[in-house]
């Protein structure tokens, strides 16, 4: 759910633009101690509350700075009287020119304990007193005594106030040079423009140089002031309409840009394409090929699937993930949601793609005509749409908990108008006098966790006496998981291929508007279609409010792509067809997004040899078989913190807290070299150069390069201000991480004979905690760090800087590994959890809580390997979220290293012992 991203860019910060009423627009903040109404002044004092207020449009909001206190939102008209306070000689509170108090009838507490829950309205007069740390009050109390004038006018009149001064508070504000990445860059554009992300508006300067685009808010909710862009991560830049206006921009990036894609929008359609042509003429802009003619070629001989089709229709048509009012439009394909078995060749299976919701239940639909003969010109048959903020929420109420509070003032929906049921909502689409509305994205991609209620959230109870928890599924569907995968099965099964043509000339085509539109009857309010108004021509600034809050709240009809009936896609038998047959096709879901729909991204198929073909995604894998221990010896004495096979395989290199490096041959069992590098614990090693050489990292901060040749140190690093806790190689590149927090990236050679390194150090990435542990990408394009506080970093190795920060864990990271194909994030952690993220989107895709801590993990063959703290070794499949083995006293003692290559694990333990492990089937004996 790539909306979702917003989320979690700024999760340090508690208060969100979310937590105001839609439209509200957020100014600044001043640093406070705040007093809550108490009977004296010494009470009030033992109830202070450290933090920041917010001055907003219609409110006054106080963040509290210790988490378990709530955010208070005072709205401004239930404000009765504020001012500032006397100056008392003996008052610890009322300080000269430094303190003030707002009276009002009604408090709002938002997030209690750092919690998402419905707000809590708390009525009754008080007064609540707040002093100023760094400024006085006169910078402070006249911007919110304007607001609240504004607060006591009617909504139009309001509405006019607020709006003259932002216009003002902007005019007066400039871009703030020091952003600039390098003072040399020349400024090309500078305009006024809003960011646009899902149910808030962002205002603020876009500027674009000859070497980036930035955008800076003129009010900052997070640590980031402003976003920058280098012009030569952006792949594609498209216009979008907003709110039936051509004044919209929608910038996508590559993986090595902070920011993945930007949605603004400008003041006028002349002002968006200056801005387009200029970004295009100056960055490397990859214009693929997006034609319709070479996509629906495509489409029909099945080169792409029916779902990447529909999400290049529909960002075609100006739908985006970013935006609410015309998010991505998905059809209802399954009619049968009562069958025990989901039987993908009868026809009584499917909707009938030929006809609108509306038009499905003939009954109903003769009504709405009735309606609609006697109705008065503007005439629609369908009084609600298909596609609608409300809708997109209605679906991910259950991981898109701020949205929709915000959306319902506070409060989830009724637990009876909640999407409870897949069953119940389909029948209401079809019996419901306003329920006309299709499906999203999310029913066809992913694991399906917007159906379940993963956070135990309290939505209420239903009249029937069952709380709301998970979607009830179909009884076809086994879990959310098998539910989506049948989904998609069911949108690219022939039926639906050979019928998806007409929903396409209903929601994209010719019969969109018209007469086409009214004998399909397929004709709705008329605000909903561009070009309806001009919203460019009305001067009045109440005029225009209530035309867009109107177009939002009806939905928007996508632009009109096709004039002409769309062509039907080649069915299996059609020679010009290369499309799989049903028993031919396998359906693996991952996260997509509209940036990711391109030509070149969608289905190649590849063989696997068993006549089963997959996208090229997946990866081959067999069934996971026995492992078994081929040797076993004590060789330390005390933990072992590393171990590592030689490249040959000959032998294990150990590293322990006894301050010695060991090696021992495996294959004559035996110890053949101990060394002591220096007094204190080494906590890492790594094989090179043909095993001419070992590299050591200590706990002395140094790091050590031993030549196994010639039985002597070639080098000495020293690298950081605490210990090395962590050593990877990648190419030419050795990262080192560090209880100072930091991980350093060196350049490293093997070319030299007696000084192996140069010691050019070409990065430091800096983190707020200890660092842990260290992941690097196969390709050595991203590094994933573990640190002492739960945190997970992602970085660009390309051009070192950060892309992602997660807090995955309470308490210490003991492992992170990004998967082969850089879509996933495995982590482990001291509170017994293991997770897996989507590293791209940041969304928790798994989570479970082991019954023992996992010390350490690997990947291997498809599979992970977990070493716990009771000494077993289990086998865990990734893909089905199940454990496939398990070796109960694998080690006396934690397990708390391991090293894969080939077809061996080596383990190292608290027990002193290596141990090194086979995968042997089950039906050969063990020697």
């Amino acid at each position: 759910m790539a909306f979702l991203e917003s989320c979690n860019a700024n999760e340090r910060e508690r208060f969100s633009p979310l937590d105001l009423e839609p439209g509200e627009i957020y100014f600044e903040e001043f640093a406070v101690i705040y007093y809550p109404p108490s009977s004296t002044e010494t009470d009030a004092i033992n109830k202070q509350q450290r933090g920041k207020l917010k001055i907003c449009s219609k409110s006054v909001v106080f963040e509290p700075k210790e988490t378990k206190y709530s955010l208070l939102k005072f709205p401004l008209k239930n404000v009765k009287k504020l001012g500032e306070r006397e100056a008392n000689l003996f008052s610890k509170i009322d300080i000269q020119g430094k303190s003030f108090f707002i009276e009002c009838n009604l408090v709002v507490k938002i997030k209690e304990r750092n919690i998402v829950s419905p707000y809590v309205y708390v009525k009754g007069e008080g007064e609540h007193i707040f002093s100023l740390v760094y400024t006085t009050v006169n910078s402070c109390l006249p911007q919110i005594a304007q607001l609240h004038r504004a607060s006591t006018l009617d909504k139009i009149e309001q509405a006019a106030m607020i709006n003259t001064i932002v216009l003002a508070r902007q005019s007066r504000i400039m871009f703030d040079a020091s952003c600039l990445e390098d003072f040399h860059e020349k400024r090309v554009i500078e305009k006024q423009a809003e960011r646009i992300t899902p149910l808030v508006t962002t205002p603020g300067r876009v500027v674009l140089t000859d070497a980036r685009l930035y955008f800076q808010p003129f009010s900052a909710t997070g640590p980031m002031s402003s976003l920058k862009i280098q012009l030569k991560h952006i792949h594609q830049v498209v216009k979008r309409r907003f709110l039936l206006r051509q004044v919209g921009l929608e910038i996508l990036c590559t993986e090595r840009a902070s920011v993945r894609h930007l949605y603004l929008t400008l003041k006028s359609q002349s002002e968006r394409d200056e801005l387009y042509d200029s970004i295009v003429s100056y960055a490397d802009v990859d214009m693929e090929d997006l034609e319709q003619e070479n996509m629906i070629l495509k489409w029909q001989t099945g080169l792409i699937s029916n779902f990447d089709y529909l999400l290049y229709l529909n960002r075609m048509a100006d739908r985006s993930y970013n935006d609410l009012t015309q998010y991505p439009v998905m059809p209802w394909v399954i009619a049968d949601h009562h069958s025990q078995k989901l039987d993908l060749t009868k026809e009584s299976t499917f909707r009938d793609l030929s006809k609108p919701i509306g038009a499905l239940n003939s009954e109903r639909l003769s009504k709405l005509r009735e309606r609609y003969d006697e109705m008065s010109e503007p005439k629609f048959l369908y009084g609600s749409h298909y596609s609608t903020p409300c809708y997109v929420l209605f679906y991910l109420s259950r991981v898109a908990l701020e949205y929709s509070l915000c959306l319902h003032g506070g409060r989830f929906d009724q637990p009876d108008r909640m999407f409870n049921s897949i069953a119940e909502s389909w029948y209401n689409c079809l019996h419901g006098a306003s329920d006309f509305k299709e499906l999203i994205p999310e029913f066809y991609e992913g694991e399906g966790e917007f159906l379940v209620n993963r956070q135990n959230i309290n939505f209420g109870v239903r009249q029937n006496g069952r709380p709301v928890g998970d979607v009830e599924l179909p009884p076809w569907a086994k879990d959310p998981k098998d539910f989506i995968q049948k989904m998609a099965a069911a949108l690219e099964c022939d039926w639906v291929s050979r019928h998806l043509h007409h929903w396409i000339d209903l929601i994209f085509g010719y019969k969109q508007t018209g007469y086409e539109a009214e004998a399909a009857d397929n004709v709705f309010y008329y605000l909903t279609y561009e070009g309806s108004v001009n919203v460019e021509h009305i001067d009045d600034v109440n005029e225009r409010n209530s035309y867009e809050t109107q177009i939002m709240e009806f939905g928007q009809t996508p632009k009109q792509l096709f004039t002409e009936p769309h062509p039907q896609r080649y069915h299996i038998n059609n020679p010009y067809s290369i499309l799989p047959g049903p028993k031919d096709t396998v359906f693996k879901n991952s996260v997509r997004r509209s940036e990711d729909i391109m030509p070149h991204s969608n289905i190649a198929a590849c063989n696997h040899g068993d006549g089963m073909k997959t996208t090229s995604r997946n990866y081959q894998r067999k069934d996971w078989q026995a492992l078994q221990p081929v040797l076993s010896h004590s060789l330390h004495k005390d933990s072992i913190l590393d171990v590592h096979l030689s490249p040959d395989g000959n032998y294990i290199f150990s590293a322990a807290k006894d301050v010695h490096f060991k090696m021992y041959s495996v294959k004559d069992k035996c110890q053949s070299r101990s060394i002591n590098l220096c007094n204190m614990t080494l906590s890492k090693c790594i094989p090179v150069n043909d095993n001419k050489t070992v590299i050591v990292g200590s706990w002395d901060n140094s790091v050590y390069f031993y030549s196994i040749e010639y039985g002597r140190i070639l080098d000495t690093l020293p690298a950081h201000e605490d210990a090395v806790s962590c050593l990877l190689l990648s190419g030419d590149k050795l990262l080192t991480g560090s209880w100072d927090s930091d991980v350093k990236v060196w350049h490293y050679s093997s070319e030299m004979n007696v000084r192996l390194f140069t010691q050019e150090r070409l990065s430091s990435l800096e983190h707020d905690s200890s660092v842990y542990c260290m992941s690097v990408a196969a390709d050595g394009t991203l590094l994933a760090t573990g640190t002492k506080d739960g945190g997970v970093f992602v970085w660009d190795l390309t051009e070192y800087y950060l892309l992602k920060h997660y807090r995955c864990h309470r308490g210490r990271v003991n492992t992170v590994i990004i998967s082969q194909d850089k879509t996933q994030l495995y982590t482990c952690g001291s509170d017994s959890y293991f997770k897996i993220f989507d590293l791209y989107s940041g969304i928790e895709t798994f989570n479970k809580k082991m019954e023992h801590e996992i010390k350490c993990m690997c990947y291997f063959d498809g599979y992970l390997i977990f070493g716990t703290s009771t000494g077993s070794v289990c086998v865990w499949d990734p893909l089905n979220s199940r454990q496939v083995d398990h070796i109960p006293e694998a080690h006396q003692g934690a397990v708390t290293t391991m090293h894969v290559q080939n077809r061996e694990i080596v383990t190292g333990g608290d027990d002193h012992k290596v141990v090194l492990w086979r995968e042997i089937p089950a039906y050969s004996s063990y020697l």
